[in-house]
């Protein structure tokens, strides 16, 4: 043990003599450089004392331009290393104050519970007194908060479209004059808007409408404001008697609660939107519904339409909405096992304007919907007086599946789209994808059915599904390639078709 001890003491010694060495050998070091080197016999002065006097005058100009250029390198590199001392201190500075705001804001947010809590109680307090014995009257805030009765349901609209279908209950009865095909639908909703409600639209307009109803559940109505979007499904709920729900879409909708509304937790009661009355009351209508949403690209669409967008997705039986977690006996009716269903007689048309107020859609909103572009207002209509018609959506998805059968796409028209399709997809590496294919063949048949050709249906369905694709390309390099793409149009289908395509192309390439 001893030694050990010893061998120990004098291992430290050694190490402790090494490291003053080390710090003595540096120290002797810098005082060598910054004083002996500079004054002693053989330092930098006398060097260069003994060195001037062999020096002319082009010596000497060299020597005050280096002396100056040496003193500014000195002089940058301290204000270099002041600058970053400065940020430093800044930093540190700006560090402590975010601590300390961060820190403030911790407070303030144990405040707010506090007084939240403090409020919760106050109210409890309040609605413990209501109806127990208390004279004259409620006060409103108290009456707002009142919880619900042990009888009374949490969804007081929609009970409400319970007891009004029981008490009047609504039945469809279409005689010989509304049993109409395609065209003569199309026709007499032209006479009806401009007879009854003086709004004149086109037939091309119109039957992309109906043509869009057979494709999808969601339509997107685009274009400049002051149109027609919003009147067009308007005038289509008077056409069918039952009128759209127009919903306003705010800024602020950020997801599904702004759309179905929320459970409030202190007074039990569901806060219920106009949105979701409609799609309840729809599953007891055996016709057409429309549920508008008014500049829908307000908001970001796939924000609060999220959940519709998925379901639907999905096979018919399962287009169910979460609308709360457990079900009570008092839900309505329809309302099972707290899950509301879309019915297949209703369809959502969102109205969008395109300026900088507004959100860019997006290709996954644009791949499930049918986008109909209303650019221009129709000229008037001297149409006849016209009656609205009285139709169920049986009879309407009846005459969609038949139009089906019935206009198919030929097989010239299939394979020289499918041309088309490996064209595009081997110059501008963009598909139709499966779900693009099936809607063009419900598209096309019905806008045939309306009186158009199918050359006309695939020029809209390649100008909205396909085409517009393109804006997020880099246009500017692929002017030739579109220029091909025309040139294969004019070759597939003849130069005068697919108008619509080629005048969407032409534009593309002179906003590239």
């Amino acid at each position: 043990m001893g030694g050990f001890a010893q061998w120990y003491i004098q291992f430290l010694s050694d190490l402790w003599n090494n490291i003053c060495e080390w710090f003595l050998l540096h120290i002797s070091i810098i005082v060598k450089i910054f004083k002996t080197d500079w004054w002693d016999s053989n330092g930098y002065f006398n060097s260069l004392s003994n060195a001037m006097g062999s020096w002319n005058a082009l010596d000497y100009i060299a020597f005050i331009l280096v002396l100056i250029i040496n003193i500014g390198f000195i002089a940058l590199l301290f204000v270099l290393i002041f600058q970053l001392i400065k940020r430093y201190v800044k930093f540190v500075k700006r560090e402590i104050d975010k601590d300390s705001l961060v820190e403030e804001v911790s407070l303030l947010n144990q405040k707010v519970v506090e007084l939240i809590d403090e409020k919760n109680k106050i109210l409890a307090m309040k609605v413990s007194t209501l109806g127990g014995g208390a004279t004259g009257s409620l006060d409103y805030e108290a009456i707002s908060t009142k919880k619900k009765g042990e009888n009374e349901s949490r969804f007081a609209k929609l009970i409400q479209v319970d007891q009004e279908v029981e008490e009047n209950p609504k039945v469809t009865v279409m005689t010989g004059t509304d049993m109409l095909d395609m065209k003569e639908l199309v026709d007499r909703f032209i006479n009806f808007a401009a007879s009854q409600l003086h709004l004149y639209y086109t037939k091309e307009i119109v039957a992309r409408f109906f043509a869009g109803m057979a494709t999808s559940k969601i339509m997107i109505l685009e274009g400049i404001s002051g149109t027609g979007k919003t009147s067009l499904p308007f005038a289509m709920g008077k056409f069918f008697q039952n009128e759209a729900a127009i919903i306003s879409v705010q800024p602020s909708w950020r997801d599904r609660s702004e759309l179905l509304g929320y459970l409030n937790e202190f007074t039990k009661r569901f806060n219920e939107t106009d949105f979701l009355r409609a799609v309840y009351a729809a599953g007891y209508s055996d016709t057409i519904n429309l549920i508008v949403l008014d500049e829908m690209n307000l908001a970001r669409i796939e924000y609060y339409f999220a959940e519709f967008l998925s379901v639907m997705e999905r096979p018919i039986t399962d287009w169910k909405i979460d609308i709360v977690p457990t079900s009570e006996v008092q839900d309505p009716k329809n309302l099972i096992n707290g899950k509301i269903l879309i019915p297949q007689n209703l369809w959502f048309v969102g109205t969008a304007n395109k300026d900088d107020s507004t959100y860019t859609i997006t290709d996954k909103v644009y791949d499930r919907a049918v986008a109909i572009a209303i650019n221009q207002r129709a000229s008037f209509i001297d149409a006849p007086y016209t009656e609205a018609v009285s139709i169920t959506y049986d009879y309407l998805n009846d005459l969609f599946e038949r139009i089906k059968n019935g206009y198919a796409l030929s097989d010239m028209a299939q394979k020289a789209f499918d041309e088309l399709d490996e064209f595009i997809q081997a110059k501008f590496k963009i598909a139709f994808g499966n779900r693009i294919t099936a809607q063009i063949k419900r598209f096309v048949p019905v806008y045939i059915a309306c009186g158009f050709s199918e050359f006309d249906g695939l020029d809209y369905m390649l100008t909205y599904k396909i085409l517009r694709k393109f804006e997020m390309l880099n246009l500017s390099f692929l002017k030739n390639e579109l220029d091909e793409l025309i040139v294969t149009l004019d070759k597939l289908f003849g130069k005068n078709e697919f108008k619509v395509s080629k005048a969407y192309i032409e534009e593309l390439k002179k906003n590239s």
